[in-house]
């Protein structure tokens, strides 16, 4: 019985030879090697068992998982201003400056040439920004319409930049030329170090008020979007009513989002940001409510937004159109605030001088100094940037 078992097991080892032999030659296992390289662009923490497919969407259930990053994190400022504004900007970035963070400057269309082109100087002639060479400006300005949803578009025009410019920043924080900052770099940056990378710094609320009959029903037009020239936002005939597809939510205007958000307001893989962006396109101030609705509405990322906007703003009861402008006698108030930002200032006031002096140590129209300079009177680079 058993010898007539071996011609056929013979037979059939014959055959399995030819066929590895006709796989090799076909290239079937070499494209096996071509499929794991493929997947080796993920990180293998993206597969933990590899039990079934992997989707973009399924991604929005979980928690967004703590990046793996330096101890040290990297913050990704936009300056931004308009006509009259170059001064105050200016100071304005030479106060926040570090070499270890991203900084990105505009000044809108309403702003002369004469202007940008002496800020662009300016960044170009700097000793420090020219050899570090963290320090940028959006050379296309853009037209931005106060109240409109330019200003939105612009925003996340500098989001983009700064993406594919750098991406290994950490926060994204949009300032203007009437902020300033109220502590050092270094403090903000020991500050955000121990805390989580994912968290986003948005005040919202989803009590709209009178918003609701004075901004979410009526609808305007920007002519920012399609004009060369500055002009106000109008209003037409016709009114809307309140989304049900999304719930809306307003705050304020000024953030710090975390990379992984950023990344999903401009990549937008389940589409969400792109339809919210649509209709505010034709919302009263949507700066104070796109990314507070993005955010809100996406189970992902609500989970990690801190109801506050890291400043410090003196508002009317209740609030009007404009915060107050901040002088000498605010002094006290927004030291007690523990808010790493104050606005709204106006040119040169001495209110500014005093925060140089007393709460950043800056001195002489510098940036302000750190740890990272050799000489704190005369701020110099003791240390490359990594």
């Amino acid at each position: 019985m058993e010898k007539k078992w071996v011609f056929p097991l013979a037979i059939c080892s014959t055959m399995c030879f030819f066929l590895v032999v006709t796989c090799f030659n076909l290239g079937i296992f070499s494209s096996f090697h071509t499929i794991n390289s493929i997947f080796s662009i993920f990180p293998s923490r993206a597969f933990p068992n590899q039990t079934k497919p992997v989707f973009i969407e399924e991604k929005i259930s979980h928690p967004p998982p703590q990046p793996e990053k330096s101890s040290i994190p990297r913050l990704a400022y936009l300056v931004s201003g308009s006509k009259g504004d170059l001064e105050k900007l200016w100071r304005t970035l030479q106060a926040l400056y570090h070499p270890w963070n991203e900084y990105l400057v505009h000044l809108d269309l309403e702003s002369s040439l004469e202007e940008r082109l002496e800020l662009a100087s300016r960044i170009e002639r700097d000793p420090i920004f020219s050899k570090v060479g963290n320090v940028e400006m959006i050379t296309k300005a853009n037209m931005v319409t106060y109240r409109g949803p330019t200003m939105v578009a612009n925003t996340l025009h500098a989001c983009a930049i700064l993406l594919k410019k750098n991406k290994k920043w950490d926060w994204f924080i949009n300032l203007s030329a009437s902020d300033y900052p109220l502590v050092t770099q270094d403090d903000i940056l020991f500050t955000f170090s121990k805390l989580n990378r994912n968290l986003n710094f948005i005040e919202h609320t989803s009590r709209l008020g009178w918003k609701e009959t004075y901004r979410a029903k009526p609808l305007i037009i920007d002519p920012g979007l399609y004009r060369s020239t500055k002009a106000d936002v109008f209003w037409v005939s016709e009114k809307r009513t309140v989304p049900t597809a999304f719930k809306l939510f307003t705050g304020s205007a000024w953030m710090a989002l975390s990379h992984s958000f950023v990344e999903y307001v401009i990549w937008g893989w389940d589409n969400l940001p792109r339809t919210v962006l649509m209709y505010y396109a034709n919302f009263v101030s949507s700066p104070e409510g796109y990314f507070q609705t993005v955010i809100c509405n996406n189970p992902e990322f609500a989970s990690t937004v801190v109801n506050h906007d890291l400043h410090y703003i003196s508002w009317d009861v209740p609030p009007k159109q404009h915060p107050h402008s901040l002088g000498l006698t605010d002094s006290k108030k927004m030291i007690s605030s523990n808010a790493p930002f104050a606005r709204k200032f106006k040119r040169d006031v001495m209110v500014l001088d005093k925060i140089d002096k007393e709460l950043l140590n800056r001195s002489n129209g510098s940036v302000t100094p750190g740890g990272w300079c050799s000489d704190l009177s005369a701020p110099k680079l003791a240390i490359q940037r990594n």
